[in-house]
């Protein structure tokens, strides 16, 4: 039996304050299920999903971009490149013809990007929340380390 607290399995390069609320959880399923941060969530799927083709990757790109839509309502009216963004990541997903792997990615950081600056600092711990919520829909276990 290991005394290896959980968290020391995480990848090396994850963010201090999620190294310090994990180092505070019982184990990897109480932090999956009590976490209120999507981003930690889709950032840890995204480390350890597997090669970028898998259908473990596809998998986690689905449910960024439900996560992404929950900031569509603070873009600015008539910016479009964030609902584009994830409408080609999704093409992507469903084997479209034509998407790269490379416009996926510049979609996730659109994407990213339109969301952080969408909301206030409430709104945007509401949508992680949410967003947290939609990752165990899709995730209802946490990956393995």
């Amino acid at each position: 039996m290991s005394n290896k607290h959980w968290s020391e399995a995480l990848p090396s390069n994850v963010c201090h304050e999620a190294l310090t609320w994990a180092r505070n959880q019982p184990s990897a399923t109480v932090a999956w299920r009590n976490c209120k941060r999507g981003d930690w969530m889709l950032w840890l799927l995204g480390k350890l999903s597997g090669d970028p083709d898998s259908d473990s990757r596809k998998k986690s790109v689905l449910a960024a971009c439900a996560c992404a839509r929950l900031a569509l309502p603070y873009v600015k009216k008539g910016e479009e490149r964030p609902r584009i963004a994830i409408e080609t990541a999704e093409a992507w997903v469903k084997g479209e013809l034509g998407i790269t792997r490379e416009q996926v990615n510049a979609a996730a950081y659109a994407v990213y990007a339109a969301a952080n600056a969408a909301a206030n600092a409430a709104a945007r711990v509401s949508l992680l929340a949410k967003c947290a919520d939609i990752v165990r829909q899709h995730y209802p276990e946490p990956p393995k380390l």
